[in-house]
């Protein structure tokens, strides 16, 4: 039997071949059967390019991985900038990125954890509520009391 493919065109989990054309991953995989005296070979074609849909997929979940990996970054960045500069700007900034990263780190954990579809539906529903009110609850403690940052200083300093 004897068959010539390319390692990347059935490998594409993953990694990109060196030279991406869709003239090279698509190849007619040939095989003789030795048995039978068949005058004709057996073919099977590779492909090694994905399906629209499955790259929108990816792109929107490569995305989403780089804007949480942003507000990580700037929650870092917002320590400082807090203690520094206490006022409105900063209160309202941190309320909204500490509301995403918790809301997309829990999500992450009911994603891992929680199975079928009606249990998906009602903890997404109730982690889309928890989220909405711990906004709307950090906007009001920042509006009618003294905001984020004075919060934490005030805690350090007693």
């Amino acid at each position: 039997m004897a068959a010539i493919v390319r390692i990347s065109s059935v490998c594409h989990r993953g990694v990109k071949p060196l030279f991406y054309r869709s003239s090279l991953l698509s190849r007619t995989l040939v095989a003789q059967q030795k048995d039978q005296d068949c005058p004709y070979p057996l073919t099977a074609t590779i492909h090694g390019s994905s399906s629209l849909y499955a790259a929108s997929v990816s792109k929107a979940a490569s995305l989403h991985w780089t804007g949480e990996r942003v507000v990580s970054v700037l929650l870092l960045a917002m320590g400082p900038a807090a203690y520094y500069f206490p006022g409105p700007a900063v209160d309202y900034s941190l309320a909204a990125a500490l509301t995403l990263h918790g809301h997309w780190g829990i999500g992450q954990v009911l994603t891992d954890y929680v199975h079928g579809e009606p249990k998906i539906k009602m903890v997404n529903a109730g982690l889309f509520l928890l989220s909405t009110v711990t906004f709307a609850g950090l906007c009001y403690f920042n509006y009618n009391d003294v905001g984020i940052c004075k919060a934490v200083a005030l805690l350090w300093s007693k």
